[in-house]
């Protein structure tokens, strides 16, 4: 196996929040000790629920805030402010919103050419023209759309120039953030294929943000299971979905539609809400809605075991 392309070792962010009138100040843990690996030509899923801290993984890794404890290194590059500037070709990020991500004034050919603009100043008019042709090309649009705007086009074909756009500083990672759950069903399969194609031919690291676990199936070699701003599950997909260790994982696997007409699953209905990141509770995080945690688990915190597949639980499902 080819070495990672991305190491990051105990990520974590914190914001400070004034508590209101008279109020005490308190701490955000949006994020805490997120450690992973990502290869070239394979796609890391990281999964849950909201504000289980996803974004604030993608907002971390596309250098748009520095993390509060941690680090992480770029091709063997410790990745810190200093050097944002020259590494922040080498990851680019997808957007949920396929009409939100776009400029409504631009037309594609100016959007896709941007990039090159700001960071390859260099290159002239014509090449600039040239590899945006190229690149419409390669995620399956037609030469007239260069011109068009972007109120011109489908949501599908909007994901699609954003993708366009994320390629166009031939990035080694690409960080997915929900990029298919604004679009149709239908459009969805077309998205997700053009990115597995992609890959396939560019030989790019994904960091794949989702809450959907079929979609999960369908794109990850590896999954991060996140709960309240920790990393509670890591693992193969295969292994993560035949055999999930920790009880969050199970619940929700249990509550994902199977296309399998004769395969029964219990659904496991977990109760209460998701406690805040505000006031998490002492010990597991996820103990007031687990339906085997015990003392220990209210008391101290479990972290990851050793493994290829590891769950930050006392009692694991076996």
């Amino acid at each position: 196996m080819s070495d990672p392309v991305m190491i990051a070792e105990g990520l974590s962010r914190h914001y400070a929040v004034k508590g209101g009138f008279l109020g005490k100040a308190t701490t955000i843990r949006a994020l805490s000790e997120a450690s992973f690996s990502l290869y070239p030509g394979k796609t890391l899923a990281v999964v849950g629920e909201s504000g289980c801290g996803k974004s604030t993984l993608a907002r971390l890794l596309t250098m748009i805030e520095p993390p509060t404890a941690g680090r992480f290194t770029l091709a063997g590059t410790e990745v810190v402010p200093a050097n944002w500037a020259s590494l922040r070709t080498s990851v680019q990020i997808v957007f949920q919103d396929p009409y939100g991500s776009l400029n409504p004034r631009q037309r594609v050919g100016a959007i896709l050419e941007e990039p090159l603009k700001i960071n390859q100043p260099e290159a002239d008019g014509a090449e600039r023209t040239r590899r945006a042709r190229e690149m419409l090309k390669l995620v399956g649009l037609r030469p007239e759309h260069y011109g068009r705007y972007p109120h011109m086009f489908s949501g599908g074909q909007r994901q699609r120039i954003a993708v366009a756009r994320a390629l166009m500083l031939e990035p080694k990672v690409l960080v997915l953030d929900e990029p298919v759950s604004a679009l149709d069903l239908s459009i969805q399969s077309q998205i997700l294929n053009l990115l597995v194609d992609l890959q396939d031919k560019l030989g790019l690291a994904y960091l794949f943000i989702s809450h959907d676990l079929s979609v999960v199936k369908h794109m990850a070699d590896d999954i991060i299971v996140m709960y309240l701003g920790r990393p509670v599950e890591i693992g193969p997909k295969a292994a993560v979905f035949a055999k999930p260790r920790h009880p969050y994982t199970k619940a929700l696997l249990s509550a994902t539609p199977s296309t399998d007409p004769t395969q029964k699953r219990d659904r496991i209905k977990l109760q209460g809400e998701l406690p805040s990141p505000m006031d998490v509770p002492p010990g597991c995080a996820f103990a007031p809605r687990c339906w085997k945690a015990q003392d220990a688990c209210r008391a101290t915190r479990p972290t990851l075991d050793q493994g290829t597949h590891r769950a930050a639980c006392f009692f694991p499902e076996h």
